[in-house]
């Protein structure tokens, strides 16, 4: 982790940047209403690179419009699948085209490493390509009693849905909701983190050289407490896909209650890292590093809390601390770095604050502040505290960033309890060699998923989502297809109506 001065100064700015990111209504980029705007800054060197327009009520309202007419009068809900599939496909092509592009942008403006964007962009176009074959192959369930009635599903796309996304990983998470949503033959409102509004602007130019009709994807940038309020509480958009904080979550089920809107959220997570005696110690120790530490620590599945078995407990503090200082933290576009910049000075601020506290709240191993060699920017050396209480707030409360608390146990159903004792509940991870044991404990954990000898892979077709205050709901595969369709019953008789004869 040594560099040189000049190294250390070294940052990378994208040619080309825009100095000006707009609204996408209906077709055309256009400002707020109001001429709003908002300061757009790199997390590298914290200065202004761009403004972006500032949504409020009535650009959304514009936005729902073209949206609602998109669906109600336009081309798009009444394709047939394979023709929805091809325009998705198209897209899919646009995403890997520009691959180094969509790379160099997220990193500039997430602080992500280099290596780490350029994985993101090949899942999203992969998100639309899994989509499209879906659709194809989608079909519904008919029900028949011989010579007397059938019964089938009619599946009908709903009609705008409104989704809201955050900063970690933008352009794939925003791909994540898309994809399904469009496949299905619903029209759009994305509303963008504001943090990170750079990569999503890409996506028009994307759409409309695939084909998308006009209206059917619209997207208004601004601030959650204008922009997604508004969208959350507008009748017009039955929808609503959330990813983001738990707390924010909370405020959007209450605002969507009035209208009784559909919700999907994948929310915050404090998720366990189970490692027994009998594990297989350096891949343990591998998964549970890159688990907490990719994506500079900014992952709602990261496993943050670290619990080992007592018989090992020495052991794995001791060369996981090792692992973690020799992380590389460095300027995001050095293909060496593997943890860059936090997205945003209010963002380190809350992480650097949590450092603090858990020096009162645990042993430090590694880490605790920022990097010497990285005076500025929003750098945060990989922190390793041991011996944390469960009722510590390390342990309890969800960071968002490079700090990792390690608690050990005696036996299973101490682990069992460890894990289980937070609000959260949507990963973990279990190594283990007993196959009684790792069956037992997957399925007792409270968690939406559950990683078994394995580091975050999650194939497409399995359900996303937490459990507790991790989320409402589950997307991915065709849980995906569930919400952003109606399922309809139609029933018919097959013969003679038998019906009681009231009044005759």
């Amino acid at each position: 982790m040594t560099f040189t001065a000049a190294e250390a100064s070294t940052h990378y700015v994208p040619q080309d940047l825009p100095s000006h990111i707009q609204h996408y209504i209906n077709g055309q980029f256009v400002d707020s209403v109001s001429g709003k705007t908002f300061d757009v800054l790199d997390p590298v060197s914290n200065t202004n690179y761009a403004t972006a327009a500032a949504g409020q009520k009535e650009d959304i309202d514009l936005a729902v419009a073209a949206a609602r007419d998109a669906f109600k009068n336009g081309p798009w809900p009444r394709m047939k699948p394979r023709e929805r599939a091809r325009i998705l496909n198209r897209i899919a092509d646009a995403v890997e085209a520009q691959e180094a592009r969509l790379a160099e942008l997220e990193t500039f403006d997430t602080g992500l490493p280099i290596t780490q964007a350029k994985g993101q962009a090949l899942r999203a176009a992969e998100n639309f390509r899994f989509f499209a074959d879906l659709i194809v192959a989608q079909f519904d369930d008919a029900m028949k009693v011989p010579g007397s009635q059938i019964n089938y599903v009619n599946r009908k796309p709903i009609g705008v849905a409104g989704l809201i996304t955050p900063w970690n990983t933008p352009f794939m998470l925003e791909s994540w909701k898309l994809a399904p949503a469009l496949a299905t033959g619903n029209t759009v409102v994305l509303k963008p983190a504001e943090f990170t509004p750079l990569s999503a602007s890409l996506w028009a130019a994307i759409f409309k050289d695939a084909g998308l009709p006009d209206g059917v994807f619209n997207l208004v940038n601004g601030l959650g407490e204008e922009a997604g309020d508004a969208l959350v509480k507008h009748p017009d958009v039955p929808l609503i896909s959330f990813t983001g904080e738990t707390t924010t979550g909370q405020t959007i089920f209450r605002n969507a209650a009035a209208n009784l809107k559909g919700l999907s959220m994948e929310l915050g997570g404090k998720s366990p890292c189970v490692v027994f005696a009998d594990a297989d110690l350096d891949a343990a120790i591998d998964s549970a590093l890159f688990g907490v530490f990719s994506l500079n620590g900014e992952r709602c599945t990261a496993g943050s809390r670290i619990l080992v078995e007592r018989a090992i407990y020495d052991e794995f503090c001791e060369k996981y601390a090792a692992r973690a200082k020799n992380i590389v933290v460095g300027d995001p576009h050095d293909p060496k770095t593997q943890v860059g910049a936090l997205v945003h000075p209010e963002h380190y601020e809350k992480v650097a604050s949590y450092v603090e506290i858990g020096k009162s709240e645990g042993r430090l191993l590694a880490g605790g502040g920022r990097p010497d060699h990285l005076p500025e920017g929003n750098y945060i050396a990989p922190t390793v505290f041991a011996d944390v209480a469960p009722d510590a707030r390390i342990f309890q409360e969800e960071i968002f960033g490079p700090v990792v608390a390690i608690t050990p146990f005696e036996n299973d159903d101490e682990a069992l309890a460890l894990a289980n004792n937070t609000k959260y509940g949507l990963a973990a991870y279990i190594w283990t060699q007993n196959l009684t044991r790792a069956h037992n404990f997957s399925q007792n954990v409270e968690a939406g998923m559950v990683w078994l000898n394995s580091h975050n892979v999650r194939d497409l077709r399995t359900p996303f989502g937490g459990v507790k205050a991790s989320g409402l709901g589950h997307e991915g595969g065709y849980r995906s297809i569930d919400f952003y369709t109606d399922q309809q019953a139609v029933h018919i008789t097959l013969g003679t109506v038998h019906t009681p004869k009231f009044g005759a």
